[in-house]
């Protein structure tokens, strides 16, 4: 029976009253489940809510907003995804209507709870049957994984297991802000198993993706009540962005109604934004979970060894693809097996053959390794895309064959971009949001915001849309302009966009003397993405400052390694940056800003760039 948990700080465990994010910083938060189920009215972490900002909006602004609810942020890696901690008498449900509608922020939500979707275990150990009905056997003559990396967000992963412990490499225990990734519950070794125990090795089980490696990142804890794994919200989206910032193409998250949060959509389209792919089970409620599909997530349902959707299987629109979930003999703990059964072992097998794909063709985007699964799926049910098997049983053997094969032509269309808010030559101030709609023929990788000419901001993932800070130019009229790529390099601009910038200047400081004032005081300068850890892929870099005087008289530099990367004027810089071509080491980032009397700050981050 799937179950939603809920949170109370009166049953906290004892050991885990400390909910760290590695990717942020330690901040302590209660975290546990209470004695009554009560999904949405109290299934949800108190005193904490989810934020992801708009490109182009700065810490600091954030916390402006939250300060007068008595909240503070913390940001989850290098994503624009912020934790709010709030007081412990303050009502999560009435902050949450104030500040979710503000043009500033994409979305805020509730951390809910959510559970793990292990069903019944099969007391018979089966045969691997899954493995030659979808095909893998098959695949493995061209791909098993070799040089792809699987990120299993769970309960943790016994290290020990013979199956398991050649394929491990470096993991993190997110929710204790440690590196203890032991299993608590025996979840998350079963799930690995699934989609990556050793092949050829003459022991035990064979996983989908044998050859990959295996990241254990530790999102949940248990629950002595309901003798379960639970996670939350901001410990999986925390984990996905750990998993894209330290080098793993495939995520893993074997929890309920995931695709519901729009915290780990956010995350799932960072992941993506980095060449990676993120996995979802669809539930074990057996029933329509009425979620809307978003390509962000691929959710999958289970079916079994005659092609049905398990008995146990939820379903609804959101499922994009099914693939066997019952009766999948997989690793247990103390170094055993098992057979087990759940939408918890179908979306790890469904990952497995993404991750063979991803290894035939490395090269290959996320988008085109998602079109593809889709495509070379088997169709079950209706014709088509259906509410119980998506667009099909996942089918190894065609797609990794067709990853194999595929063929990208030559792309030279350029993007279109238009920007639909706010109109030309009306009055704005402060914060202005800013809406960009793109389009092109294969897909719009980023679009970026420009000032004047400045790169102000860059957002990676529609829909586009942006809080660009008009204090940091010259009132007067400004020229905004969206500029769309893709894949290929092809960038295409909207149409110039003027509008009149009428921002409150405070009146001088009559000077004591009728001699002129001498500016000596230095302008403050910060980078507010990324920051220091590890960084991959492609991602973007934003620096803001501001001045005792002007702010558009400022002049911003980005260098990296001491090369100037980017310039502009103003109180804000964006540049996207393709991490993945550097080589594997500490970078040093750094950010100047000179002001008009020539007064100079720099400040730098260190990151390391991961493969």
């Amino acid at each position: 029976m799937l179950l939603t948990s809920n949170l109370s700080r009166s049953s906290l465990p004892a050991r885990a009253t400390v909910f760290a994010l590695a990717l942020a910083g330690a901040f302590a938060v209660p975290t546990a489940v209470a004695a009554q189920l009560e999904p949405g009215v109290n299934d949800y972490v108190r005193g904490r809510l989810l934020i992801e900002v708009k490109p182009g909006m700065s810490t600091e602004s954030l916390d402006k907003l939250v300060k007068p609810h008595k909240g503070k942020s913390r940001k989850i890696g290098q994503s624009n995804l912020h934790i709010v901690e709030l007081p412990a008498n303050a009502s999560e449900t009435a902050i949450l209507k104030q500040l979710q509608h503000r043009p500033e922020f994409k979305y805020a939500e509730l951390d809910r709870i959510v559970e793990s979707t292990l069903a019944v275990n099969d007391p018979y150990i089966g045969s691997a049957w899954h493995v030659n009905k979808i095909g893998a056997s098959t695949a493995w003559d061209s791909s098993a994984g070799a040089g792809i990396t699987i990120a299993i967000l769970d309960s943790g992963i016994e290290a020990s297991h013979p199956d398991l412990k050649a394929n491990l490499v470096a993991g993190r225990n997110i929710y204790d802000n440690n590196a203890d990734v032991s299993d608590i519950c025996g979840h998350g070794t079963a799930v690995a198993g699934a989609a990556a125990a050793s092949t050829n090795n003459g022991l035990g089980v064979a996983g989908i993706a044998g050859a990959a490696k295996i990241m254990p990142l530790r999102i949940a804890y248990w629950n002595t009540t309901y003798n379960n794994c639970y996670a939350t919200y901001s410990s999986i989206a925390a984990g996905i962005t750990y998993a894209a910032d330290n080098g793993a193409r495939i995520a893993n998250a074997s929890y309920a109604r995931l695709a519901a949060s729009s915290a780990v959509l956010s995350a799932a389209r960072y992941m993506k934004s980095k060449g990676g792919l993120v996995f979802v089970s669809a539930g074990n409620a057996n029933v329509d979970e009425k979620i809307v599909a978003d390509p962000a997530l691929v959710v999958v349902s289970s079916t079994t060894s005659s092609d049905t959707r398990s008995s146990f299987s939820s379903y609804g629109s959101a499922v994009s693809l099914a693939a066997p979930g019952s009766g999948i003999w997989t690793t247990t703990l103390s170094g055993k097996y098992a057979s087990k059964n759940g939408t918890s072992f179908s979306s790890p097998v469904a990952a497995g053959v993404a991750a063979m794909m991803m290894a035939a063709r490395p090269e290959l985007s996320a988008d085109t390794i998602q079109s593809l699964l889709y495509s070379t799926a088997v169709d079950l049910g209706s014709a088509g895309r259906d509410i119980y098997y998506g667009y099909g049983r996942v089918n190894a053997a065609a797609a990794v064959a067709a990853a194999k094969n595929y063929g990208v032509p030559g792309d030279s269309t350029a993007p279109t971009a238009a920007i639909s808010a706010p109109l030309g030559s009306v009055t704005v101030s402060g914060a202005v949001a800013v809406n960009v709609s793109a389009a092109d023929n294969v897909g719009v990788t980023r679009v970026e915001l420009k000032a004047n000419g400045t790169v102000v901001a860059v957002d990676n993932a529609a829909p586009y849309s942006f809080s660009w800070d008009s204090t940091g130019v010259a009132n007067g009229m400004v020229n905004l302009v969206a500029v769309a790529y893709d894949a290929a390099g092809n960038a295409g601009s909207s149409t110039n966009v003027a509008v009149n910038v009428a921002n409150v200047v405070a009146e001088p400081v009559p000077a004591p003397t009728t001699e002129p004032t001498v500016d000596t005081v230095k302008p403050v300068v910060t980078i507010t993405n990324p920051v220091a850890g590890n960084v991959s892929g492609t991602l973007t870099i934003s620096v803001s400052a501001t001045d005792n005087r002007d702010v558009s008289g400022l002049r911003l530099q980005l260098l990296i390694d001491g090369v100037l990367r980017a310039y502009g004027n103003g109180g804000t810089l964006a540049w996207t940056w393709e991490a993945h071509k550097y080589v594997a080491r500490a970078h040093t980032i750094k950010a100047t800003a000179k002001d008009k009397a020539g007064n100079l700050t720099e400040t730098t981050v260190i990151v390391n760039v991961v493969k």
